[in-house]
């Protein structure tokens, strides 16, 4: 694919979406933090049922740590991984507490070197929470990627690495937004919804393999 292609791709996903976001529901960075912790191979509808309850009650390092990881609990226990999840969250609150004076640290090595927290988390916090134009590679982002041709790649890393370079600078900070949005509610894994797919005429995903 080239330079046109995907610039005409990125300026049609930004006319249908101007300000595009997160579905995580969050009002400061340490609250996204959390939620895209908990994020982890759980659904954001989820994640967000247990924030509504957890945030009215806890919503800083301090207030979470003071739970401690039993007291954490009851609040995440509808979301999958919930006791890993619990001790990496207690243990995070912790270290920024220490290390950043209950602040969000705002580049990528000290992101990654909190508990739960691995190079996708980052790239979102980076990019959502501080404006950074990283690219969170996720399973909707590597199956638009891969399946329209924008940024084919075997792996979430490699793909995350054509993503940036291939990306006009333009549609950097809003692409992993565009793309994770477009995955979940057009370009879907089992059924693709190409007859109502805005960018379909300069998708890559040939004719015989769609639905």
């Amino acid at each position: 694919m080239n330079r046109e292609k995907r610039t005409a791709i990125y300026s049609t996903l930004r006319e249908r979406m101007p300000a595009p976001t997160t579905e995580l529901e969050f009002v400061n960075p340490f609250e996204l933090l959390i939620a895209v912790i908990l994020s982890a191979q759980a659904t954001d509808i989820s994640v967000n049922k247990a924030t509504a309850k957890l945030y009215p009650v806890a919503n800083t390092p301090a207030a979470i740590l003071a739970l401690g990881v039993d007291g954490l609990k009851p609040y995440i226990r509808t979301i999958g991984l919930f006791n890993s999840k619990a001790e990496n969250i207690i243990k995070t609150c912790r270290i920024l507490l220490e290390k950043h004076k209950g602040e969000v640290p705002r580049t990528r090595p000290e992101l990654e070197a909190l508990p739960g927290v691995g190079r996708k988390t980052a790239n979102v916090v980076l990019n959502t929470a501080f404006g950074e134009p990283t690219i969170a590679v996720d399973t909707h982002i590597f199956r638009v990627s891969n399946r329209t041709g924008i940024a084919k790649g075997k792996t979430p890393l490699e793909v995350e690495k054509r993503l940036v370079r291939l990306t006009p600078d333009e549609f950097k900070k809003d692409a992993h937004h565009w793309l994770i949005l477009h995955g979940r509610y057009v370009c879907k894994a089992r059924k693709p919804l190409c007859g109502e797919c805005p960018i379909v005429e300069w998708c890559e995903y040939t004719k015989k393999e769609r639905p």
